[in-house]
């Protein structure tokens, strides 16, 4: 079949979904709820269904009444049973597959399960209504003709217990239907490489003289292989080595503090960035315009959403709402209870809602990664837009940073301490210091009252990195590649301290 017409047919193909999700845009909680009622349905005869009494449950008030908000340790002992090969025990259809997390934050790794239903209904619907609302907003588009350069995880598949663990993206390439591979780049052998730096070249062989049309992945390991084709080609311009390059899917990490370093590459002036929120534990939220962070909530992936006010959580009056009581602009934790059964599991990430028709949202941080420990409140996307604004006032390019607090001592007040990795030192680093400080203060109102007149913080600290420092700190801890990425802000000092003392 030609690919023009390969094109059109799998453009129209993608597109007939457009219905199905006007359908959740129009009736969003009561989508949700029946979702709800059809999991606990689901379920009723496994471990935890009858442990809750699922076969009585049919409201949502009843369901917040006896099943717990669990985090991942709380729930531990169950995924042990279902990976020593116990099924039946959360979900009724059994789970062979377990995403190992791949944070930089805990010591012990988690082992996320993912089901059928999850990798058809979510992971793999999700990348399908990417493409679908991409090209349902870009008529135009000739992305199939042809590939998709993708960069996931290091990781081997691992087989226990007949159980399998590792990356997500190694399992969903694993699982991977045909129309996917076929429309990828580089090989699925090649994708599954563990390690980075062999991983890179050949990545780098393989897709040199390939028809590149969009890439997929984090945009700091994307950034760091982009950099390395342009070096072993001597171009300084993706273009000249992918001339119909047209859009970038990426998620992982806040793209703020990367766009100007993308643009130089890619100086296309309708070039597309297109965002989106995904994890081990589903597929959440894809942006739905062009030019737009926001990022439309898909309500119908096996996923029931509540989330947790920010200013309440970890609170005894911490209270879960479900979506139809969510307010603009405010800071939630998110819980979910998802088709591979995890039972209102909270998730660590927060987030904020920018519309309400439909329920759109930016992903503004972790609960564990902010700093408030003299009441200021500072989130990741507070610091990524800060350091992106500051970037750009002072010609300046950012690789990477961290952020934690210098304690107060005896009389001397407390301060933010950063070290930040930079491509393109500033001339001046007190005026970069200004400009984000001020900029910080511009974002984040309890920043700024803190910082008045140095009240109750003096001006922040920055520490400039060596070259390769993150990199080198994140290759010690075997953590290169894919979803894993340095942690931007803490209440404590040791990840600061151990970067210091490289």
């Amino acid at each position: 079949m030609p690919l023009p017409i390969i094109n059109s047919f799998a453009s129209w193909v993608l597109k007939q979904r457009i219905h199905q999700i006007e359908l959740f845009l129009k009736y969003p909680n009561e989508v949700q709820e029946e979702l709800l009622l059809d999991l606990i349905r689901t379920s009723e005869h496994t471990v935890v269904g009858k442990q809750y009494e699922f076969s009585t449950i049919k409201s949502y008030q009843t369901f917040t009444e006896r099943v717990p908000i669990s985090t991942y340790e709380e729930l531990q002992p169950l995924i042990e049973r279902t990976r020593l090969g116990e099924q039946n025990v959360f979900w009724e259809s059994p789970i062979k597959w377990f995403a190992k997390s791949s944070g930089t934050t805990n010591a012990k790794s988690k082992f996320i399960p993912v089901s059928n239903e999850a990798l058809e209904d979510c992971h793999y619907k999700g990348s399908k209504d990417l493409l679908c609302l991409y090209l349902n907003n870009n008529e135009d588009s000739q992305l199939f003709l042809g590939k998709s350069l993708r960069l996931g995880g290091s990781s081997q598949i691992y087989e226990d217990n007949n159980s399998h663990f590792g990356d997500l993206s190694a399992i969903l390439i694993e699982n991977m239907p045909m129309w996917a591979e076929f429309s990828s780049t580089p090989s699925n052998k090649t994708s599954l490489m563990s390690e980075w730096e062999s991983k890179i070249a050949a990545i780098i062989s393989e897709t040199r003289n390939e028809n590149v049309t969009s890439f997929a992945g984090v945009p700091s390991w994307m950034l760091v292989l982009l950099n390395r084709v342009l070096e072993s080609a001597g171009k300084d311009n993706l273009l000249d080595i992918w001339p119909n390059l047209e859009v970038y899917f990426h998620g992982g990490v806040n793209f703020s503090p990367y766009r100007e370093q993308y643009k130089k590459i890619l100086p296309k002036k309708d070039f597309k960035y297109y965002e989106i929120y995904n994890a081990s534990e589903g597929f959440f939220a894809i942006q739905d315009l062009n030019n737009s962070s926001d990022l439309l909530l898909m309500l119908d992936y096996g996923i029931f959403y509540e989330f947790i006010p920010m200013d309440t959580f970890g609170t005894l009056e911490q209270k879960a709402i479900r979506l139809a009581e969510v307010e603009l602009n405010k800071n939630y934790a998110i819980v979910i209870t998802t088709n591979s059964g995890l039972w209102r599991y909270l998730i660590g990430d927060t987030v904020r809602f920018t519309s309400l028709d439909p329920y759109r949202i930016r992903v503004t941080g972790r609960t564990k990664h902010h700093i408030n420990v003299f009441g200021e409140e500072l989130m990741v996307e507070n610091t990524d837009q800060a350091i992106a604004k500051a970037c750009m006032l002072t010609q300046t390019e950012v690789i990477d940073y961290t952020v934690a607090p210098i304690f107060m001592q005896d009389k001397e007040k407390g301060a933010h301490e950063w070290i930040i990795e930079f491509k393109k030192k500033p001339l001046d680093i007190n005026q970069f210091q200004k400009a984000l400080d001020d900029s910080l203060q511009t974002l984040n109102s309890d920043y700024e009252a803190k910082r008045y007149n140095n009240m109750t913080l003096n001006p922040l600290v920055i520490n400039i990195a060596r070259e390769n420092l993150f990199y080198d700190w994140l290759k010690d801890r075997n953590k290169l590649g894919g979803q894993h990425k340095i942690p931007r802000l803490s209440n404590q000092r040791d990840y600061l301290e151990q970067l210091k003392e490289m």
